[in-house]
């Protein structure tokens, strides 16, 4: 038998986050997010409350539980607001989970504690200026020198990594909880002629590591971007996070995860769409009549309800097959594309019902249209899941 509802952890999990969402980030985000500050005391709260940590096993300092727990987490927070969504999205799937995944033991002692428990964040440097969708042109070079002598060649367990380049649009990079970032570089050639892309953890505070002034960004407004740039940054060598060449594969599988969670932050963000027009229809008054009363808004809003409860289908079947350990690469693709385009079509539409009150950032509405467009671009674009979808049914690359 089929069954699509929530396990009791599971549902007393998105509970207490609904609960949060709606009692503590909705009556002071609106402020954070016209001031683009960062809420610190929000995201002290969400590592309090374990959020950082669902999906790592309590040995590291985690909760022990899933990545569909993390998923339901984000759906909450995103149905209130996507600064905060994205905030955890980002700091657990790009910043703790690759440690978690591919980090040494003494790595995982080192930054799994701090990282579950929200007392760091973890940023994942991959984007470059040149270089978006196409992540192999990586242009970030690393150079292993061992005893004052530069090598690109066999790794050393001793000697240091010398970074140099520069990674755009990294999320929760410059913030005062930042504590790492994982780095794609170029750190040799392969035996075939290609770039050998490795991952190193690079500390924040480094010296050479330098984050640049946050970004003036149209949406996602109370979350911290920015552009970093490394100049002759020394790391030591035990900093290779995995295995020296694995970095591009290493990514890969980070950003298949992440399409997952990015899907539940769209799923969210369509969701609140709809919460809202419930309310305004509610309540709003034209030509004698509350205009929850009339077909056009009934039907415009069925189609909102649609999207949203489509898309949660298959970004549930995504993370379950994940979870179960099963393949899921075109269904986290097709989660993340569904998700999206629900997301930004319920936007426009909240926004057309709302009218002028949709266009002021005063209103989540207002803020809902302005962040739901990066949700169609971050971690792989529409064009990359369809490519992806595409090449999962078997067509030519």
């Amino acid at each position: 038998m089929v069954d699509h509802r929530l396990s009791e952890e599971h549902e007393a999990l998105r509970e207490s986050v609904q609960t949060f969402a709606r009692k503590e980030v909705a009556p002071v985000i609106g402020d954070y997010y016209e001031r683009e500050e960062f809420p610190y005391p929000l995201v002290q709260t969400m590592g309090r409350m374990g959020l950082f940590g669902l999906p790592i096993p309590e040995e590291h300092g985690g909760m022990g539980g899933d990545y569909f727990a993390l998923c339901l987490a984000l759906e909450e927070l995103a149905r209130v607001d996507s600064s905060v969504a994205i905030t955890l999205e980002a700091g657990v799937s790009l910043g703790v989970m690759p440690i978690y995944r591919f980090g040494s033991d003494e790595q995982r002692r080192t930054w799994l504690p701090r990282l579950a428990a929200g007392e760091i964040l973890g940023a994942f440097g991959l984007t470059e200026p040149g270089g978006g969708s196409d992540a192999g042109s990586t242009q970030t070079t690393a150079v292993l020198d061992v005893g004052g002598t530069s090598r690109s060649s066999e790794a050393e367990s001793e000697g240091e990594w010398v970074i140099n380049g520069s990674k755009a649009f990294i999320t929760n990079s410059g913030t005062d909880l930042t504590g790492l970032v994982t780095v794609t570089a170029v750190t040799g050639q392969k035996p075939g002629g290609g770039k050998e892309i490795s991952t190193i953890i690079v500390p924040a505070g480094t010296p050479g590591f330098t984050v640049a002034k946050k970004y003036s960004k149209v949406g996602w407004n109370a979350s911290d971007t920015h552009a970093l740039s490394f100049d002759d940054c020394r790391v030591p060598a035990a900093n290779l996070l995995g295995e020296r060449g694995r970095g591009y594969a290493q990514f890969l599988a980070t950003l298949t995860e992440g399409r997952v969670a990015i899907a539940a932050v769209g799923v969210g963000l369509a969701q609140g769409c709809v919460d809202e027009c419930l309310r305004y229809l509610g309540e709003r008054e034209a030509f004698g009549r509350k205009i929850g009363e009339y077909q056009a808004m009934q039907f415009k809003v069925a189609d909102m309800e649609l999207r949203a409860h489509t898309a949660r289908l298959a970004y549930y079947d995504a993370a379950s097959r994940m979870v179960r350990g099963e393949p899921y690469k075109k269904e986290a693709a097709i989660a993340k594309l569904v998700s999206s385009n629900a997301a930004m079509d319920n936007a426009r539409d909240a926004t057309q019902i709302f009218g002028g009150y949709g266009f002021m950032n005063e209103t989540p509405v207002g803020r809902f249209y302005r962040d739901a467009k990066i949700l169609e671009i971050g971690e792989g674009t529409s064009e990359v899941q369809r490519m992806l979808i595409a090449r999962e049914l078997g067509l030519p690359a």
